[in-house]
């Protein structure tokens, strides 16, 4: 199917790995260290900057050969501050005390440089079906990383993940104490750049020869 040509695979998959917008392009660290010190609030934000990526990316794509080029950059903020602010209001409706964790963090959503790259690098210059793929596949690979660092920090900071509590009283007993390091923002810089360098040593072990 033309939907699912080779090109659009790629567009889609290459964010997810190769051309990661965290450890890849080092966008969207800010909020990545931010809201990682628990898996709940770092799966629901990676969910909200993926639905509003991609749907960022089809509004702009569609209205792309009607917008200005002196007023572009004002359309698309106004484009995804009106998707950040639906998002917003529907988790401070269905989970609110995630939208607590996550403070001021949604809001800055609509500053996201992955979004603004995005709308500005491919959904201006794509039809609607590549740059909603393109916005799935930036934010699904956003969403991965703070995945793996909040369940990481989480797991070996609280003993818990998604507040479950994982490792049984009898460890603690045993003298086993949670690693408080791992709820500072400090180790989530650690932790990232651990993904970052194990990331780079795989997958580019060939070109470094």
């Amino acid at each position: 199917m033309a939907l699912f040509n080779n090109q659009n695979r790629e567009v889609f998959t290459e964010p997810l790995n190769l051309n990661n917008p965290i450890i890849v392009q080092v966008l969207g660290i800010c909020s990545a260290l931010a809201v990682t010190t628990q898996l709940r609030p770092a799966i629901v934000m990676g969910l909200a900057v993926t639905v509003i990526t991609a749907f960022s990316n089809v509004i702009i794509s569609v209205i792309r050969n009607t917008i200005p080029t002196r007023i572009r950059i004002i359309v698309q903020l106004v484009v995804v501050a009106a998707l950040v602010t639906i998002v917003s209001q529907v988790l401070k409706a269905y989970n609110y005390d995630v939208s607590v964790q996550l403070s001021v963090y949604v809001g800055l959503i609509i500053t996201n440089c992955i979004l603004m790259g995005r709308l500005e690098a491919f959904a201006m210059m794509n039809k609607p079906w590549p740059s909603f793929l393109d916005g799935l596949g930036n934010g699904l690979g956003y969403a991965m990383i703070l995945v793996i660092v909040g369940t990481v920090r989480e797991f070996f900071g609280r003993g818990s993940l998604l507040g479950i509590q994982i490792i049984p009283d009898s460890i603690y007993q045993a003298g086993y104490m949670n690693n408080g390091m791992m709820t500072m923002p400090a180790m989530a810089l650690i932790l990232l750049g651990g993904v970052i360098w194990i990331h780079r040593a795989y997958f580019y072990k060939e070109e470094d020869k």
